[in-house]
Formats: C-alpha cells, structure tokens, sequence
C-alpha cells in the first residue's frame, strides 16, 4: 500500500485548529474516564458530579467533534478551573492516523490505530455524489462471508462507540471536512448488529447538534441479517438507512455464502424486511454482490425480485472485488449488465454500484489488517489446526 504516515501537528498559537491525534487508547491504570464514549447526556451527568453546569456538556462536544480539539487546556470558553478537573478526570482518545492511501478515483483508505495495538481500516469515498465516509465497527468479523477478505480475519473485539464515532472524528478533521455535510455508512470491517449498543451510541454521538450533526438519513447500516437486531433497530428513535447484504436468491446458496443465514434463514429475513419501517419515499437496500457463475445469471435476477416483491426497495448489484484469497471471480462486464437489465425489466429498481478504490484494496469486501493482533479465541484456533 501507497501511504503517507501520521499528521501534521495543529499550530499551537491557534486553539480552533484540531489537535493532531497522538497514541490513543483506554487511560492506563489512572482513573481517567474516556469522554468520547459518552453521550451527551451522560457527558453532562458526569460534568454534574464536578460540580460544573450542563451547558458546559454542549461546548465540551463541539471543541472535540466540531473543532477537533481534544486538549482541554485549549478549550477556551471554558472556566481555567473546570479544565483542571476535566484534565485530571477524562482522557479524549482518538484514533489515530497509522497510514494513509490515496486511489486513482480519489478515494482515500486510512489505516487507523486504537490504543490496545489492535487497528480499523476506514475509507473515504468522495462523489457519491455526496462526500461519504466508511467506518468500522469491529476489528475483524465474525461472519466469514465467502467473497469478504475482513471476515478471513475472524473477530479480534468489538470497537467501543468512542471508536466507532472516532473514525469519523479522525477522517473529518484530517481531510478539513467536519464544517461540510457528508454521509456516514456503517460498511467497512465488521458487522454492526453483532456489536449493537457501541454502534446505536455512536450514531447518537454523531447526530448531536453541537458536535458533527450528521442526521440519521445521512447513515447507512449495513447488516448480513443479525435478525434479533433489524427489530432492535426497527424501535429507534434514531434510525439509520437500513442495507441488507442479502447475495442469494435462494437459501442453499446463501448459506454456502453467508454462514449466518444457517441460523437465520432467507424467508425470515425477508419477513423482517417486510415488518421493517420504512419513510414514506424510503426503501430499504439489498446489497447483491456478483460472483462470476455462481449468482450472476438472468434467472438468478429474475427469481431475486420475485423475493422481494412487495418490499419497498432497491438492489445495489456489486461486482465482486477480486483479491487473492478470495475463491470466486467478477464476472464480465456484459453479464453485470445482462443481470441489471433482467432486475430492472421485473420492476426492480436497481443500480450496479462502481467499485472505488480497487487499486489501494479500498473497495467492498477488501478491508483486511495484515498483521493484526489476534484475539485468544484466534490464537487457540491457530493451535488447534
């Protein structure tokens, strides 16, 4: 990988500049708290325990995520007192910028650092047509979909919400983006439902109007179909854009795909989506990615919108993104389209999604660590093969 290392220093003179991150993590063996896993109500209970009014709650989140400064000392409309306190009782970490590569297409791919060793792959995507950020809520994935080089990794831990909200803290304020709209889509390494309460805490995080304000119909949920936790999220009030990965048409070959539709078969997966509360204009998207041979012909298509009939939606055909230690192969270019076409003439709507950032394993189904430290379970697997 083509990448550049870290980031510049904030000039110290300015204290609206971000403060570059520095080796984050969970506070040593002091008692400091980590504020960026609170909300803003439990950040404001916390200031209470200080003794400080909860208006400061509200300044305290637009310095770390509007601004990026996560030095209190610098955080100067705040009392000189109560930043002693906050010194003393919080840590603020926040992922840090390990690697950085930049694709052809502009897509950019951050390797990003936690405090334990462990790290995420988060990618930016610009254009699409709005600018949209790609983060991940675990480290690794437990799901082991076939054609998906993160589940290859197995599941190291779960990302806290601080590091889920964290990621798009980093890539914001790295790429000067935090003051301009974008998108968020819970697609990169992981899978958010298997690590549910951190990643609903996240969103919540992110949707404060005095920090990012990023309003829930700019976030995408990606899930393989957790279906405990679509009728969770069916409850939210904050409720995200729901993608289902769905790469089947019929359930012999989603279970050979996706190992988890062997506990949560096709059809109830459909009558969840079905049950699912969509916005008036809202549709839920099905992600089909397109294995050359396997999922990719006309009948294929045909026998997919017969499934979803019924169901507010649309399909997101996606290509396979090819890489070694993947066993399957994209299919021809014509094919891709012979399938959109067949999708489209049952009354489908569908787009075929162009991959970004192939050239720097950036695309869907390509984030992977190599050389990431394993969990206890991943080593005792190691031994026992």
């Amino acid at each position: 990988m083509s990448a550049t290392a870290g980031t510049d220093s904030a000039p110290g003179g300015d204290p609206g500049a971000p403060d570059a991150p520095g080796a984050p993590g969970a506070p040593e063996a002091s008692q400091a708290r980590d504020l960026t896993d609170l909300e803003l109500p439990d950040l404001e209970a916390a200031l209470a325990e200080l003794g400080a009014p909860p208006f400061h709650a509200r300044q305290i989140y637009r310095w770390v995520y509007r601004r990026g400064v996560t030095d209190f000392a610098r955080m100067t409309d705040l009392p000189l007192p109560l930043r002693a306190r906050l010194a003393a009782a919080f840590a603020v970490p926040t992922p840090s910028v390990l690697e950085r590569a930049r694709s052809t297409d502009g897509t950019v791919k951050f390797r990003l650092g936690l405090g334990d060793g462990h790290g995420v792959e988060a990618v930016f995507i610009p254009d699409t047509p709005a600018r949209t950020f790609c983060v991940s809520t675990q480290v690794g994935c437990a799901m082991q979909c076939g054609f998906c080089l993160t589940g290859r990794m197995g599941l190291a831990r779960n990302l806290t919400a601080g590091e889920i909200a964290g990621q798009v803290r980093a890539m914001a304020h790295d790429l000067a983006l935090a003051d301009r709209p974008f998108n968020v889509v819970l697609m990169g390494m992981g899978e958010p439902l298997h690590n549910y309460e951190p990643t609903m805490r996240a969103l919540r995080m992110l949707a404060a109007e005095c920090g990012l304000a990023v309003p829930p119909r700019r976030i995408t949920l990606s899930t393989v179909g957790v279906l405990p936790g679509i009728a969770r999220l069916a409850t939210e009030p904050i409720m995200p854009n729901l993608a289902v990965s769905l790469h089947a048409a019929t359930e012999e070959l989603r279970e050979r795909l996706v190992p988890l539709g062997r506990k949560y078969p096709l059809a109830d997966l459909l009558a969840a989506c079905r049950r699912f509360p969509v916005e008036r204009r809202g549709r839920i998207t099905f992600e089909y990615v397109l294995l050359d041979g396997v999922n990719d012909a006309p009948a294929d298509a045909r026998r997919l919108a017969r499934l979803l009939r019924g169901i507010r939606s649309k399909v997101n055909v996606i290509p396979l993104n090819e890489a070694p230690g993947i066993p399957y192969r994209r299919p021809p270019d014509a094919r891709i389209d012979a399938f959109g076409r067949a999708l489209a003439a049952a009354g489908v709507r569908v787009s075929v999604r162009k991959s970004r950032g192939r050239d720097i394993r950036a695309a869907c189904g390509q984030l992977i660590l190599e050389g990431a430290l394993p969990s206890a379970g991943q080593r005792m697997a190691a031994r026992l093969r």
